[in-house]
């Protein structure tokens, strides 16, 4: 196996992993994942935050009804 020297210069003193690229995508992909989640819990959250708090309208049948709540 061939041995690479990297200079700190270039990492800046921080440590340096190499994988293999199929190994990042994968590893890329959870990351990625775990982010949508988290946003989906914030706007959750902040979902049921609204609706405790009376922001949020009832469901209209009708955009005229949807109309005449958004006019109050």
């Amino acid at each position: 196996m061939a041995t690479i020297t990297i200079p700190k210069k270039v990492t800046n003193g921080r440590e340096l992993i190499i994988l293999p690229k199929k190994e990042w995508e994968r590893l890329r992909k959870i990351a990625e994942m775990k982010i949508s989640q988290i946003e989906l819990e914030k706007g959750l959250k902040k979902a049921l935050e609204e609706f405790k708090a009376g922001k949020i309208s009832k469901s209209f049948n009708k955009g005229r009804d949807l109309i005449k709540d958004l006019e109050k």
